[in-house]
């Protein structure tokens, strides 16, 4: 009875330990490789490649929201230039 469900309660904090330490190596390995990812976004990349999502796929999504977002700071920077030289942005 108890003993069985503290093990189990154990080894559950253990696997929970280790799926920690290895988040913080795949996030110095991607510190290294300059993804940008961090850590609650890789965790969220792991966690679906662990549901059967493609890598690679996940990684051409991961790069064009990074174009698109680029993309509208670029155009709120313009916008804003333009606001501040006193041009209409209509």
């Amino acid at each position: 009875g108890g003993r069985s469900r503290d093990r189990g309660r154990m080894a559950s904090q253990g696997s929970r330990a280790d799926a920690a330490e290895t988040l913080d190596v795949l996030f110095e390995m991607g510190n290294l490789l300059n993804t940008g990812l961090d850590k609650q976004s890789l965790s969220i990349c792991i966690e679906l490649i662990e549901n059967g999502v493609n890598p690679e796929a996940l990684a051409a999504v991961v790069k064009e929201l990074r174009r698109e977002a680029a993309a509208l700071r670029q155009a709120e920077s313009e916008v804003a230039t333009a606001k501040a030289m006193g041009l209409s942005t209509r």
